[in-house]
């Protein structure tokens, strides 16, 4: 077993620059803590020798006053209550590192001491979780493997995450008390101080087959959880009720609320959506909230309600009424939650509520598309099989996203779904605790702690080429095979205990899974080229002939699949997940809700446009007569053809994004409320938005894989497209594909000159149009589409466009 570990060391130790020399052990170490009442830290010195016995297998024994003998010694309490614990010589040193502040710490190492020095109790839990984070923890050693001589105190005040008891989450509704206590104790430890719970009814079903206990009973124990770890609870509670002006409806409303505050023992914040779901008026909601402050106020008195001002199809009027009562200053408000789904950027929010109230983020860090901030550039493969809530670490971008908007809030309390985004979690976290720490030390952090010292380098690493994987062409992305080895050779050097450390697991199925999906990628491009080049001969081979041949070489991507093993791991490594960590990944087996975390049901989802091309097929073979027949296959072949002369964009595509205008990039505008991005999914007739991408729409009808991306604005941000190079003596019919996951309203403007009024989307795909000579005569063209409700012009989720055809006439 030693041989396995050998290579592991040896780059951990290469990459961390550290020598033995520098490792002190505390192997023997006992415990030092005075502390007699204060329940936070007994806690902290609890979670110490709790958490290193797990790791190394040595229970450190806790004593009240400093060892007779010469031993390893932690010190453990608030700064003010070590002075008389600690020798002059360490209590000078500990006065001589610079002050902390309000749940800060200060650690220091001297010899065979380590003092942990709380600012106050909660600084004595965040600074025993840096010094765990630090630990080197393995079956018979407890190492420091530097000195330590720091302070630290977090720049923001809010640092949590939400983790709601629902079955629409991917993971969360399959927990039991044991499991959060864990999860929240291990958020507790990397600095988090709030957690998000969500009451019994909101926009989901009341129960799951995954669910231990009642949703009542749950959130009982997750309150007294983080009470016992000091933290912040707060509730996200939607307005579900159908009705806030009846008082039949109000006092059934109340009653609820009744029930759910007074089982909770601790509840600090309220966060309450102004929409999504909701969708009151603003004059109705604040007069409901202050209805559902003296509840509140009965059972937890120091309580207060946020807001946020998301509303699923806003207006001016809307939002003018809700920042009037913002500004109010009601004795029970407690400040603006900033999340997904709002329209006005958050720099203009600042500037429409008075400085003295607060703002606290709810940054969506759990979905990959059709959300805040989606990955970027992200190929049409991964979008259909990752889907938008698979294992997503991004590392990179969450600090980005954090660095830009964090400056403007007081910390922030993550959106998520599961343990999808565990990751993404922690990073969050580190950036909210010190904004200038580097995320790849915040990986290391995790990896050390989570799965061990020796892969302290070589997951931190694997995590961030995890997110490369997503950068980019799939087809030609080379970091995917390179990544793929890389948690291979971890995998292949595991010990048993890692192999199973659900942690682990989710980083080594993604490595799987990318690696499996690229090759499929290439392997089925291939065989449609093969099945077109064998259409291409039909006037030579015969049609039906052609058509069979061309079947069958389509047909080859389920009949003869490419890498059947990558498969099956990936299936096993999420059976695995599901018994661990309650990862929900499938529908069928782990009883997961369709479009939420079950990646691995997409596992085999066509990546080319082989459903569409053998539907096609299916209906060409049916015509009666040759003729027929070859003139079908040749529309089948020339779909995107614009003849001589002609233009064809396919807006998914990143060759098409050379005629978009953007006021800004994504680098500015990340969350794309000012600029374009590139959005999945057809549309169905009747339906609103779609949250799966998959090759049907409208009517059910198949769709070619160009139909499921399109590019894409938000609420009333203009989408302007440019052409040049046209023939100024020529005229032009526009032929345009709308497609897209919203059923917006859309208006079309060439050069100032009307081509179209408002259209609603969702009706039919394509649409035609011959444009005026006067807009070409120059040889360019500006498009210009805009969104609303017919003539209102606002309130609309916005413009989407997947294709365009420029016809020479």
């Amino acid at each position: 077993m030693v041989k396995r570990f050998i290579p592991l060391m040896i780059a951990a130790v290469l990459f961390t620059g550290r020598t033995q020399s520098q490792t002190t052990d505390f192997s023997a170490a006992k415990i030092i803590c005075s502390e007699k009442t204060d329940k936070l830290v007994l806690r902290a010195v609890a979670l110490l020798q709790e958490q290193t016995q797990k790791r190394s297998k040595i229970k450190l024994p806790v004593l009240n006053k400093p060892a007779s003998k010469p031993v390893s010694q932690i010190f453990i309490g608030t700064e003010g209550s070590l002075k008389k614990t600690l020798s002059s010589d360490i209590a000078k040193q500990l006065s001589q590192i610079a002050p902390s502040g309000n749940e800060g710490y200060k650690l220091l190492s001297v010899g065979s001491v380590i003092v942990i020095a709380g600012f106050d109790a909660r600084g004595v839990l965040y600074g025993v979780g840096k010094l765990l984070r630090t630990l080197e923890l393995e079956p018979g050693k407890i190492q420091l493997p530097k000195p330590l001589r720091m302070s630290s105190a977090p720049v923001y005040p809010i640092r949590g995450h939400q983790m709601g008891y629902r079955p629409k989450t991917n993971a969360y509704d399959a927990w039991t008390v044991a499991q959060y206590e864990s999860y929240i104790r291990d958020l507790a430890i990397f600095g988090a101080n709030s957690i998000e719970i969500v009451p019994p009814r909101t926009d989901d079903d009341a129960t799951s087959v995954n669910m231990k206990l009642p949703a009542i009973e749950m959130i009982r124990h997750q309150s007294e959880i983080c009470r016992d770890y000091g933290m912040d609870v707060w509730m996200w509670y939607p307005n579900m009720g159908s009705d806030y002006s009846s008082p039949d409806s109000i006092k059934k409303e109340l009653e609820e609320r009744e029930q759910v505050f007074s089982v909770l023992p601790k509840l600090d914040a309220v966060f309450v959506p102004g929409g999504d779901p909701g969708d009151l008026k603003p004059d109705v909601l604040f007069s409901w909230l202050e209805k559902e402050a003296a509840v509140l106020k009965k059972y937890h008195p120091n309580a207060k309600i946020w807001v946020s001002p998301q509303v699923f199809k806003p207006s001016a009027q809307w939002y003018d009424k809700f920042y009037e009562h913002v500004n109010r200053k009601y004795e029970w408000f407690g400040g603006v939650v900033y999340g997904p789904w709002i329209r006005t950027p958050l720099p203009q929010v600042k500037k429409l509520i008075r400085p003295e109230i607060p703002i606290r983020l709810y940054p969506d860090i759990t979905h990959s598309l059709s959300c805040q901030y989606p990955v970027p550039d992200w190929d049409i493969a991964y979008a259909m099989t990752l889907g938008r809530e698979c294992i997503n670490p991004r590392p990179e971008d969450e600090k980005y996203i954090h660095k830009l908007y964090a400056s403007l809030a007081q910390g922030s309390i993550s959106y998520s779904e599961g343990t999808n985004d565990d990751v993404n979690k922690f990073v969050w976290t580190g950036q909210d605790w010190n904004p200038e720490t580097p995320v790849l030390e915040s990986l290391r952090e995790y990896a050390r702690y989570f799965i061990g010292p020796h892969y302290t380098e070589p997951v931190a690493q694997g995590l961030m080429a995890l997110e490369r994987n997503l950068r980019g062409p799939l087809l030609s992305n080379d970091q995917v095979q390179r990544t793929f080895q890389q948690w291979q050779t971890m995998e292949k050097n595991a010990s048993a205990e890692v192999l199973s450390n659900p942690r682990f697991q989710s980083g080594l199925l993604r490595a799987y899974y990318d690696a499996y999906i690229q090759r499929r990628l290439i392997y089925e491009t291939s065989l449609e080229r093969e099945a077109r080049n064998i259409l291409e001969n039909a006037e030579k081979a015969g049609s039906l002939d052609a058509i069979t041949q061309a079947r069958k070489v389509l047909l080859l991507a389920h009949e003869k699949q490419v890498s059947p093993e990558l498969k099956a791991r990936c299936m096993a490594l999420a059976d695995s997940l599901f018994r661990s960590f309650g990862a929900q990944l499938t529908v069928e087996k782990h009883h997961a809700m369709p479009g939420r975390g079950n990646f691995i049901d997409n596992i085999d989802v066509p990546v080319n446009d082989a459903m569409w091309l053998l539907d096609q097929l299916s209906g060409t073979e049916k015509l009666a007569t040759e003729q027929e027949r070859l003139l079908a296959i040749n529309k089948i072949l020339h779909r995107t053809d614009p003849g001589p002369g002609g233009f064809y964009d396919n807006f998914g595509s990143t060759s098409a994004w050379k005629r978009i205008r953007a006021q800004k990039t994504w680098a500015e505008d990340p969350g794309s409320l000012e600029s374009p991005r590139v959005s999945f999914g057809v549309g169905l007739t009747g339906v609103d938005w779609v949250h799966e991408v998959v090759a049907k729409g409208f009517e059910g009808q198949t769709t070619p894989l160009a139909w499921m991306n399109q590019i894409n604005t938000l609420y009333d941000t203009p989408l302007v497209i440019e052409y040049d190079n046209l023939d100024a003596n020529s005229e032009y019919t526009l032929k345009i594909a709308y497609t897209g996951r919203f059923r917006s309203s859309m208006k079309l403007m060439a050069d100032g000159v009307l081509i179209h009024n408002y259209i609603r989307m969702g009706t039919k795909p394509m649409f035609e149009f011959s444009l005026p000579k006067e807009v070409t005569s120059d040889g360019k063209v500006t498009f210009t589409w805009t969104c609303g409700q017919e003539d209102k012009g606002e309130g609309e989720r916005g413009s989407q466009v997947a294709e365009i055809w420029l016809v020479r006439r």
